[in-house]
């Protein structure tokens, strides 16, 4: 079993002390106070504590219920410091740009994608307002953005100038336009005004593709399904059926969607066998990027390719909505070794 290396943690660790922001530490602190019934001040130590022996993030402490469990519990949940080493380690950086770029991702990962895309460049009004109109809704896409930043929605029906909507989007930098993905009756039984997303943690070993977690978010209608959007996730066990109510990182729980009224613990993702053929599939295109947070949606047909983040991130088991104390890092060791 191998060592992940202390000097991304250590740079980790300096550039978080550098930019500590103790007021965000406390009031996450009196977060974890109210809900668990400890003392602020020993919360407070033991979040500090943690970050600088146990490489939890701040927000990690407060997502997977820190205060309320035991030293060897916590030992199994996965964290983003720790997420960002792995990162760091198996993501080549010569091949970073390729999921970094959204422009250049889509042609690279262009026969998984399953839609119709354009680029928006100068001197091409005319096809823009071709490809907007024959698809009636698109979105567009900022070549470089995260969490959902840079991403739009725009009606044909409701442009009356084409050359000054054109205009806009080159000036804004939304440069990738793309056809909405149709989803999958299942999903959209739960928000049918959002695509919504599964996230999919993968490693790449060289031979096959691994699964480590996987996460289904959901939106509240708008472009995104991120939580900047309303949006919210629940874990899927390894079959793809929910493992619990949904939550987010702002201490809200999901026992159905506030839209729709579905019982967000009785969700199945559909096509599972297929999704696992996807993945191992995708992870072969750039092999040199083997730690990935895939974002897939399945449609009617089967699983299609939204982006791939070599920044995985960390989506987890929360223990108060779920009743389970334990998470996803026996399964990261267990699969990469450290």
């Amino acid at each position: 079993m191998s060592r992940l290396s202390l000097a991304p943690r250590v740079r980790y660790l300096i550039a978080r002390a550098r930019r500590i922001d103790t007021g965000s530490v406390f009031e996450r602190a009196k977060e974890a106070s109210a809900q668990h019934h400890k003392a602020v001040p020993g919360i407070v130590i033991d979040m500090l504590w943690s970050a600088a022996r146990h490489n939890v993030g701040f927000q990690d402490y407060i997502d997977y219920d820190f205060a309320m469990l035991t030293r060897a519990e916590r030992a199994t949940f996965m964290t983003h410091p720790v997420s960002n080493e792995l990162s760091q380690k198996y993501d080549h950086p010569d091949f970073r740009w390729m999921f970094q770029d959204k422009v250049e991702f889509d042609k690279i990962f262009s026969t998984h994608l399953h839609r119709d895309w354009i680029i928006v460049e100068e001197g091409n009004a005319e096809a823009v307002r071709e490809f907007t109109q024959r698809l009636g809704t698109i979105v567009t896409k900022e070549p470089v953005g995260q969490a959902g930043t840079g991403v739009h929605r725009y009606h044909a029906a409701d442009v009356e100038d084409w050359e000054e909507f054109h205009r806009g989007l080159l000036t804004r930098g939304e440069l990738l336009i793309e056809e909405v993905i149709r989803q999958h009756e299942d999903l959209a039984a739960v928000c049918p005004g959002t695509v919504n997303t599964t996230r999919i943690t993968a490693f790449f070993d060289g031979e096959k593709a691994h699964i480590l977690a996987m996460a289904q978010k959901f939106g509240r209608g708008e472009v995104s399904d991120q939580m900047t959007f309303g949006g919210f996730y629940t874990m899927l066990d390894e079959n793809g059926h929910a493992v619990s109510a949904g939550y987010d990182s702002h201490g809200h729980v999901y026992e159905t969607h506030p839209d729709s009224g579905f019982p967000i613990a009785e969700f199945q993702l559909p096509h599972m066998d297929k999704v696992r053929a996807f993945i191992d599939e995708v992870a072969r295109v750039v092999p040199q990027i083997q730690y990935v947070g895939w974002d897939i949606v399945v449609s009617p047909d089967g699983p299609v390719l939204v982006e791939g983040n070599w920044g995985a991130g960390v989506y987890e088991n929360k223990p108060s909505v779920t009743g389970i104390r334990t998470g996803h890092k026996p399964r990261y060791q267990q699969v990469i070794g450290f």
